[in-house]
């Protein structure tokens, strides 16, 4: 499956962080948008709230402007980091009341987010999403629809 540098770069990245435990929900540098702009902390001035997807003036200038931030552009991040967080366990946008995880460390909890995450990035892209593996299970004449690919 062809899929774009950026899709390709965003999944290596969470990847990554969440191997090397590197992923953190409540960190805005650990959190998957902060892992895949490098571990900076810059894109949060994009939003006026932690999980929300209402864009900052700052935000809203810079998505006027077609500027893309690590392939993204600034309501993009924001979903993505939306998506994450609901997938973890948090109710948004995130305030002192809000629901939150008892552990946001947790692997289970974090690939949740992880999956979510990685359909919105397939999405974006137009491509199928790269962790739908339902489709292994299709039969057509009692037999295998598709191979497994190595």
């Amino acid at each position: 499956m062809k899929t774009s540098k950026r899709l390709e770069h965003a999944i290596t990245k969470l990847y990554n962080a969440f191997h090397n435990n590197q992923l953190h929900p409540d960190c805005c540098i650990q959190c998957a948008v902060g892992n895949i702009c490098d571990h900076t902390d810059t894109w949060k001035l994009l939003t006026i709230g932690h999980g929300s997807l209402q864009l900052s003036y700052l935000g809203t200038l810079n998505q006027n402007f077609g500027r893309k931030i690590f392939g993204y552009t600034p309501l993009e991040l924001l979903q993505i980091e939306a998506e994450f967080l609901k997938g973890c366990g948090y109710s948004l946008p995130i305030t002192k009341t809000s629901a939150r995880p008892k552990n946001p460390k947790d692997k289970a909890l974090q690939f949740n987010g992880l999956c979510r995450v990685v359909a919105l990035l397939c999405k974006f892209d137009n491509v199928p999403n790269v962790m739908e593996i339902s489709k292994l299970f299709e039969v057509e004449h009692n037999s295998p629809k598709y191979q497994l690919q190595f």
